[in-house]
């Protein structure tokens, strides 16, 4: 008897125990015989007790400091045994089927090293928020989520080759991060998944978006709103992924877009508007990237 590949499913905790214990009793229930679970709390300033004692079942590892998504997260791919690692948000469902369906694209096609189920939003149902993504237009650092918003009607009922895979729930080859190391954490917040699945991208191996693989995201469809925090983390993070992934005269040509034309027009508008603490938070970022343009640290990823 064929003993299926052990799955290391990850997902990182802070603040929102709540949230967290949720999405351990959707996992509970699932069909997929093989797995471990990691809990990683980044430092919650709300005290997550709660979830090892519901769950005394998963892995928990006690952050001492607020590491940001991919900190978080290779704490605990650092101590995944997994053939497969599944990184998924902790405001998510998973309906008791989900697993098999990216286990067996990966299995089937050694070529591929990314797979992502198709995401839907939890509060409005048949709503879709991911079903694959465009790629990265290399001068504005942007791309489009595909299907986001749209009402599901059996339009993305196939499995397809996609630029990227969604941080929300994404499952690697663990002999892929071997060899391309762990997620970046320079970013702290945004990107970084993009990053990472650029980086395996350029390794020759496929990102897949698997239709018959579906997970319940809590995020709402109103949830733009921006904040200070998230202008900067965001715009530092689009910066940050320029700077690594764009090479040459792109680079240059790219660097005098974002930083005499986006820039000067988005934070013009921040003042328009009157919204100085945005316009703050988009000039530190800025104020950031230029001071570590030629910084080390902006390259690479930690090694497992």
């Amino acid at each position: 008897m064929n003993i299926p590949p052990l799955i290391s499913i990850i997902t990182i905790n802070y603040n929102h125990a709540e949230d967290t214990c949720e999405l351990l009793d959707s996992l509970r229930k699932i069909t997929y015989p093989n797995i471990e679970i990691f809990v990683v709390d980044n430092n919650s300033k709300q005290d997550p007790s709660i979830i090892k004692l519901q769950f005394p079942e998963i892995k928990f590892i006690q952050s001492n400091e607020n590491r940001g998504f991919a900190g978080g997260n290779n704490l605990a791919i650092k101590q995944a045994k997994g053939d497969f690692i599944l990184l998924i948000n902790n405001d998510t469902i998973v309906p008791d089927y989900f697993l098999e369906p990216l286990v067996n694209k990966l299995l089937e096609d050694k070529t591929i090293g990314i797979v992502s189920p198709k995401i839907e939003f939890l509060h409005t149902p048949g709503m879709l928020q991911y079903a694959g993504m465009t790629p990265m237009n290399e001068f504005t650092v942007r791309n489009t989520v595909i299907a986001y918003g749209e009402w599901d009607k059996g339009q993305y009922e196939t499995d397809k080759i996609t630029a990227f895979a969604h941080g929300a729930a994404m499952m690697i080859r663990r002999s892929i991060v071997q060899k391309a190391g762990m997620m970046p954490e320079v970013y702290f917040l945004y990107y970084e998944e993009l990053d990472w699945c650029t980086s395996i991208s350029k390794m020759g191996y496929k990102i897949c978006y698997v239709h018959n693989s579906k997970i319940y995201h809590k995020e709402s469809v109103s949830t733009g709103k921006l904040s200070p925090l998230k202008v900067y983390y965001m715009n530092r993070a689009r910066l940050i992924y320029l700077r690594r992934n764009v090479k040459g005269l792109k680079l240059f040509v790219a660097a005098l877009f974002q930083f005499f034309i986006a820039m000067p027009k988005n934070a013009s508008v921040f003042i328009l508007k009157n919204q100085i603490s945005l316009f703050k938070a988009y000039h530190k970022a800025a104020i950031w990237i230029i001071k570590h343009w030629f910084d080390s640290k902006i390259k690479g990823n930690p090694s497992l």
